[in-house]
């Protein structure tokens, strides 16, 4: 077992106890990349902040349920990602594409991704509308099924697919925009 590994697992043993410190640790070590999940997944800076602080105070009230520490950033990205999609549930609303509408969306070659950096697909990532954004975050950097997005935002599968090749399809043209423009 690595340093690491102990020193997170005794911080976790604390943080159930509710040690305050233990718990600003752990918060200080995964609150960006799990600030970056919300980000993504809402496009707004005030929404992400909540939710963030949501998904913090859930896992901090649920620690003693985490059965093995060295799986808490894992969890924590669980709990970070269902509360991104409650605030999806709450807040937008969803167009219904049936599988007819869904076959005729074609997939152009992607060789648009090799020029880009990562800051300026974060950035159009965060621009996207709304709905679009939840599934290609959900399907593309979260690796989670059609079948599981559909589900767990309470649309159809036809729909979760239509918005990720609307995203992708968003995405491809504003950055060969860019691209073209800017070079």
């Amino acid at each position: 077992m690595d340093q690491t590994n102990t020193i997170q697992t005794a911080v976790i043993k604390k943080a159930v106890t509710g040690d305050g410190d233990a718990r600003a640790w752990l918060y200080l070590q995964y609150s960006k990349a799990m600030f970056n999940i919300c980000i993504r997944m809402t496009g707004h800076q005030s929404n992400a902040e909540d939710i963030l602080q949501e998904a913090f105070i859930t896992s901090f009230k649920n620690l003693g349920q985490l059965k093995d520490p060295e799986s808490f950033g894992g969890w924590l990205r669980r709990i970070v990602v269902n509360e991104c999609i409650r605030y999806s549930r709450r807040n937008f609303s969803w167009t219904e594409w049936t599988d007819e509408q869904v076959e005729t969306m074609t997939d152009a070659p992607e060789e648009w991704w090799s020029t880009v950096t990562l800051e300026t697909l974060h950035r159009e990532i965060r621009s996207l509308p709304e709905g679009c954004r939840q599934v290609f975050v959900l399907y593309a950097m979260e690796d989670y099924a059609h079948r599981d997005i559909a589900s767990d935002l309470g649309i159809s599968e036809s729909t979760s697919k239509s918005q990720y090749h609307r995203a992708r399809h968003l995405l491809r043209q504003r950055i060969t925009q860019q691209i073209a423009i800017h070079g």
